[in-house]
């Protein structure tokens, strides 16, 4: 941590100082009031994340430029998600942003921005424009990483000289979460562990309640917590306990967004780790079918509900996402959204369920989605 500090305070990036117990680092700026004011940079900044400060943020805590403290990483950012994990890949080459085509763009790619943006590495990437269309110059086209660089710019590429693509072909990723719950067999439950400085760690049971697990599970993407598990029950971790006495409202997006006591200042033991069971609620629906058992298939990822693409999708799909709602089959599915487009995101594509899976999103599927709305896929059970 005072490496952290003496970091921040040469690339003059501390706004105040890190006590013993601390929350998000906070980016200030001063009002058309003449008052100075601080805004938090997670949650709040579709830029920023733990390794990215505002340099120029705006009153309704957004930011127009984020830096990157990592000396020598070259400037990256997501542009357009919903989230600060997922959006537009946009480089900075000779201070101008530009966009990334999509030609050869893959889950390599996808990793190596997202770790250097501080995440363990990319979830999907997302092709054609999906994230919106950039614009300004096309800076990197046919890039090529074998996966373990820390830059982009450190991948083999076209610069824009030689690029022929359109921002039609700008390309996206959505990054892994920096949370995950490890060791409890299912995803919803297990030992909670949290992605800080380049490498997991636990946290810490002291304080620990459903305010915090709550944070947590939305952060997961569930709808909320069924209970927090205390005293290593999902077994002890390793490496450092990143968090101690979390101490969330409830309200937040982010379980770094609440207060603690960091790694090297806690008082715990790997004995201490704590675990949460987060609640399923429903993950999957119908919408816009005539009877409960017909619509379009709609499921809840990520803290929001999105469609499913009609991409290779068939009875037996059909058949797990019935039996998940408790009916007994399939009768039909039908595609090109003819229960009405959806919006927000398309959590899923290209699916190829084998028909004994009892979660649609134990399926195999694609890891980048090229669809539209138009593709809304919809299913009648019986």
């Amino acid at each position: 941590m005072n490496v952290l500090v003496a970091l921040f305070s040469v690339l003059g990036l501390v706004r105040g100082s890190l006590a013993f117990r601390f929350g998000p680092p906070t980016c200030g700026f001063t009002d058309s009031d003449g008052v100075a004011r601080t805004c938090n940079p997670y949650g709040s900044s579709p830029c920023c994340n733990q390794y990215r400060f505002c340099d120029i943020p705006r009153p309704d805590c957004t930011c127009s430029v984020c830096i990157d403290y990592r000396i020598g990483n070259p400037p990256v950012r997501l542009v357009g998600g919903q989230d600060g994990r997922s959006g537009r890949v946009e480089v900075n080459i000779n201070n101008g942003w530009g966009t990334v085509c999509d030609d050869f763009w893959d889950i390599k790619e996808g990793n190596v921005v997202c770790r250097q943006l501080g995440f363990p590495g990319a979830e999907s990437v997302e092709l054609s424009g999906f994230h919106g269309h950039g614009t300004g110059p096309i800076l990197m086209d046919d890039i090529g990483c074998a996966g373990n660089e820390g830059s982009l710019l450190d991948c083999t590429h076209l610069d824009s000289s030689a690029q022929n693509c359109q921002h039609s072909e700008d390309a996206g990723v959505t990054c892994t979460p920096g949370i995950r719950l490890a060791n409890g067999g299912v995803s919803h439950r297990g030992r909670l562990e949290i992605y800080i400085d380049n490498q997991w760690g636990t946290v810490c049971d002291d304080q620990f309640d459903m305010s915090d697990a709550n944070v947590v599970c939305r952060q997961l993407g569930f709808p909320g917590a069924d209970s927090v598990q205390s005293e290593a029950s999902y077994g002890q971790g390793s490496g450092l306990i990143h968090m101690d006495d979390v101490s969330c409202s409830g309200s937040e997006t982010n379980i770094l967004d609440c207060t603690y006591v960091g790694a090297l200042q806690e008082n715990c033991e790997h004995r201490e780790d704590v675990g949460v069971i987060c609640s399923l609620g429903s993950e999957v629906r119908l919408v816009g079918g005539s009877t409960e058992k017909k619509g379009r298939v709609e499921v809840f990822k990520d803290g929001s509900w999105g469609t499913v693409c009609d991409d290779l999708f068939d009875i037996t799909d059909g058949n797990v996402v019935c039996r998940q709602l408790g009916y007994t089959r399939a009768e039909t599915t039908l595609s090109r959204a003819y229960f009405g487009q959806g919006d927000g995101p398309i959590h899923l594509d290209n699916l190829e369920c084998t028909g004994t899976e009892t979660n649609i999103f134990d399926c195999p599927g694609a890891s980048a989605i090229d669809c539209g709305h138009s593709e809304d896929v919809g299913v009648s059970c019986v």
